[in-house]
Order: C-alpha cells, then structure tokens, then sequence
C-alpha cells in the first residue's frame, strides 16, 4: 500500500510538472508573438514613411514634409502628405513593391489613392504573391497634381493566424489537463486507511471500521468490505445528508464501474443490521440522498 501510495505520489508530480511546463510555455509564445509582432509592426510603418518619402522626391518636391503615417484600422494605414503632389502609377507600384515586397508581417496589400476633397478613389491596385491574384490597372497614366492620401490595407498573415490559433488551442487542452490532475489530487473525503478514526459510536452501536463489525449489548455483527464503506461515510458525517452521486463515486469509482441499484441494495442491507438500535436509521432524502439519522 505504501508502494502504491509512492507511485501515485510520483504520478500526481509528474503530472503538476508537465502543466506548468505546457503553461509556460504558452506564455513564453505569446509575449514572444507580441514582442516580435510589436517591432515588425513598427517597422512596417517606417517603410510607409520612406514610400511616402520616395514619392514627394518622384514629384520633384523634396522639402515639404510627409506627415506621421496613421493606423486606422489592425491592419490598415494612411500616408498623407503636407503639400500637393503628382504621381506616376506605376512608379507608385514599383516604389511600395520595393519597400514592402521584403517586409516582415507583408503578405497580399491593396493600395488606393484617395483624394483628400471627397474620398474617392484616384487610383488602386492589388498586390500578391501569386500574380495570378494581382490587380494593376492604368499604370502608363500620369496623375494631375492634387491632394493625395496614400491607403495601403494590409491582408494578416498566415504567421499570425497560426500563431494566434496555437495560443487559443492551446487554452482549452491546459484546462482539460488542469482538470484531471484536479481530480486526481482531490483529497477523498473517506480515508479507508485512517486508523485514528476507525472506531465510531452511532447511539448504542460501537462501529469498527478496521475489522469490520458492530457491537452492541455483547453482541458482533459482521459487515462486509463495501457495507463497511458505505457506513463509514455515513459514519463520518452524522445527521447529514449525503448524495446519492457522492456515495456511489466514493464507493466505486475506483472499480471503474457504477451501478445504480447496488447502493440501494447496500444500504438495504445496512438498514437490516442497524435494526438492532432504533434510534440509528438511514432515511432517504428525496430527490438529494441519504442521511444517518442518530437520535438521543
């Protein structure tokens, strides 16, 4: 038994180790993700500001400024500029395609050239890595010079859908693995092997749990392995109500297999035995259980 207790013990550590070590690893990915992901993504807005920059040196104008590029949407930016400006498209094209082609977190783009009057759309195209999904149009046709805001959107990245589906995978089977070594530590609120309370007095009834018998006015009742089970929950909890679902698990769960009328059929038996006294009754609590009922 003591053998047992060890493995058991062993298990129970080894167990707790690979939960915190499944644990911490999960939180290692993901402030590893957001680190990595935070300087790529600042990156990524300073190649903005460099096309926004090569632009105005394209239309002749390098002393006006390019203002700060903005993020309006996760994964959408706008590039505006302080004065007007004139732009060939498919400098436009070549220009973003040499800045962002390379780019980490830069996947499929769509650019469109809006006016800043009205918001609509002076010129767009879309880029991939698979040319046949490609969208480029009018690329021979200069643009006169206006008001222009440069807004590139941004399709995520397979990168970060993986990586964000390993971090919410991960949640669910961390709980489920929480859960079984839980349950396995649980302390059993019947200890078969406590020999500091193996003897109870319920009425006139002494109750030896170890040897499993009664005694009562000189006379020895024998009880069986599961009988003695049964009544030392009881035993321990006097006058409460114990679930039907508590008894049979306890008593039970560790033959692996749970059948209804067997505790019924126990607690008949019990009943017959505890007859001897009859101020000691198990009453059935409707609907909840069972309760050892002990009066003075």
């Amino acid at each position: 038994m003591h053998h047992s207790r060890n493995h058991l013990f062993g298990k129970r550590k080894y167990l707790f180790g690979l939960i915190l070590l499944l644990f911490v690893s999960v939180i290692c990915v993901a402030f590893s993700t957001e680190d990595s992901n935070d300087f790529d993504i600042a990156k990524r807005e300073v190649l903005l500001r460099k096309i926004g920059h090569e632009l105005l040196l394209q239309s002749g104008d390098n002393t006006s400024r390019v203002l700060p590029v903005k993020k309006i949407a996760e994964n959408e930016y706008q590039i505006t500029f302080e004065n007007d400006l004139t732009f060939q498209p498919d400098s436009l094209m070549n220009t973003t395609r040499r800045f962002l082609d390379k780019a980490p977190l830069v996947g499929d783009y769509i650019v469109n050239v809006l006016n800043c009057s009205n918001g609509s759309v002076a010129y767009g195209y879309a880029i991939s890595k698979n040319k046949e999904d490609e969208i480029v149009a009018c690329t021979g046709r200069s643009q006169p010079r206006a008001c222009y805001i440069i807004n590139i959107k941004f399709k995520p990245t397979g990168i970060n859908t993986a990586k964000n589906g390993y971090l919410l995978a991960s949640l669910p089977f961390l709980a489920f693995v929480g859960f079984v070594f839980f349950k396995s530590v649980k302390p059993r609120r019947v200890l078969r092997d406590n020999h500091h309370t193996n003897k109870f007095t319920l009425g006139s009834v002494l109750f030896d749990a170890e040897n499993k018998k009664l005694f009562i006015n000189e006379k020895t009742i024998d009880l069986t392995g599961t009988e003695t089970r049964v009544l030392l929950i009881f035993a321990l909890s006097p006058n409460e109500t114990i679930e039907r679902s508590r008894l049979q698990k306890e008593i039970w769960e560790d033959d692996g297999v749970i059948v209804g009328r067997s505790l019924d059929m126990f607690i008949s038996k019990l009943r017959k035995k505890l007859e001897i006294d009859p101020n000691i009754k198990i009453v059935v609590i409707r609907g909840k259980g069972y309760r050892l009922e002990i009066s003075s």
